[in-house]
Parts: structure tokens; C-alpha cells; sequence
């Protein structure tokens, strides 16, 4: 029998759509477990960022991939990667299969990290780090994960409807959901831990017995 120390390192994968609460708990998770996290909702955002500021079409499978392979890694710290226009770009571009393929390695040497990796996303569990000790899929109603967007929004200075922004979450759940390259699901041995009626406390405590529990089954395997 192999021990910790004979194997990769502790790897939590979360995924869930848009305004579930994963990129929140995915940061108090580093925190408390020390350690590194990465929202790799950012990497999609800023592949969806450059497109556009070169003039690109979002929708081009070659022009996205290209971008995708240009990406700088250390380049995520930016206010632009936050707005809503960057969350609609990052899904439209996340469809390309070239974008996916081009951004896939760089996940996953950062899931292989000595000591183990916190990763957020949409298909982590599934795709990325399918070999994950620990994996939660996060989720919560559309109407819920709207209202916490729109908050989001109005606290950056955005403004947009609570209605337009439902519309955005419905119409990222289907892209997202649908597309052909590692779509949106849930993993099969993944915890589902749903947020809609939880504060971001309840939230924290509900991820952190998941993940303490999960540590403890794969530190005695």
C-alpha cells in the first residue's frame, strides 16, 4: 500500500457553473488547507479578453486558439478578467476545442503541484484532474446565482438588470452544458454541495467537512 508521500499530492477539484459559490469556497479552501488555488474561469476570461482587444471573432475556433497558446499565465491579476463582458467572452470562447486543448496542460501541471492543488472550474473533475481524491460540484438556482452576480456587478460599478443578468446565467448554463469539448457535468464520485439556501458561512463549513473527509479516506488509502 502506497502512502501520501508515495503519489501525487492532495487535489481538490471543484466545479459548477457561474455564481455557485465555487470560486469563494475554492479560496477559503487554500487558505485553510495552505494550499495553491486556481480560478481557472480566469484563464477563459482572458483568452476572451485578448480576442477581443486584437479585433477577433469570439467565435472562431483558430483566432481563440491562438490566443489561448499566446496566454501569459502570470497575466490573471487584471479588473478587466471580472466584468460581465469577460464572463460572456469567456464562455463563448470556451466551446473551441483549441482553446481547451491549448489551456488543458497548464491545469494540469498546476493540479500537479507538490503537496496538491485547490482548482475551479467547469470541467476539472471530469477533464483535468480526473484522478482527484476530492471533488465537489457546486451549484445553486439560477434565480440565486443572478441575484449574487447582479450584487457582484452593482459592487464593481456595472450596471445591469437583475433580468439581464438571469438571462446571461440561463443562456452560460446552456452554452457551457452543451458544447462538445468537456462539457459542464457533474462528475459521477463528485459531492454535490448546493448553495441556494446557504450563507457564504454555511457554505465554507459544508465544503471544508467535504474536503476533510475526502483527505482523510485518501490519506489512509
Amino acid at each position: 500500500m502506497t502512502g501520501p508521500a508515495d503519489r501525487a499530492g492532495f487535489i481538490v477539484a471543484i466545479d459548477g457553473p457561474a455564481a455557485s459559490g465555487k470560486g469563494s469556497i475554492a479560496t477559503f479552501l487554500a487558505r485553510r488547507l495552505g494550499l495553491p488555488v486556481l480560478d481557472t474561469g480566469l484563464l477563459y476570461r482572458a483568452v476572451g479578453v485578448a480576442v477581443e482587444q486584437a479585433g477577433g471573432d469570439l467565435d472562431d475556433d483558430s483566432t481563440a486558439g491562438a490566443a489561448a497558446r499566446g496566454l501569459d499565465l502570470d497575466d490573471l491579476g487584471s479588473d478587466a478578467l471580472r466584468t460581465r463582458a469577460a464572463g460572456e467572452a469567456a464562455s463563448r470562447v470556451a466551446v473551441h476545442t483549441a482553446v481547451r486543448n491549448a489551456l488543458l496542460e497548464a491545469q494540469r501541471a498546476f493540479a500537479r503541484r507538490p503537496g496538491g492543488a485547490i482548482l475551479d472550474g467547469r470541467d476539472i473533475g471530469t477533464v483535468v484532474a480526473p484522478e482527484a481524491p476530492c471533488k465537489l460540484y457546486v451549484t445553486a438556482t439560477p434565480e440565486t446565482r443572478a441575484r449574487r452576480r447582479h450584487a457582484q456587478l452593482r459592487a464593481q460599478g456595472e450596471s445591469a438588470s437583475l433580468e439581464d443578468v438571469l438571462d446571461d446565467i440561463r443562456r452560460r448554463d446552456a452554452r457551457d452544458g452543451d458544447r462538445a469539448a468537456a462539457p459542464m457535468v457533474r462528475a459521477p464520485d463528485a459531492a454535490l454541495l448546493d448553495t441556494t439556501d446557504l450563507d457564504i458561512d454555511a457554505a465554507f463549513d459544508a465544503a471544508l467537512r467535504i474536503v476533510e473527509a475526502s483527505r482523510g479516506r485518501w490519506e489512509k488509502s
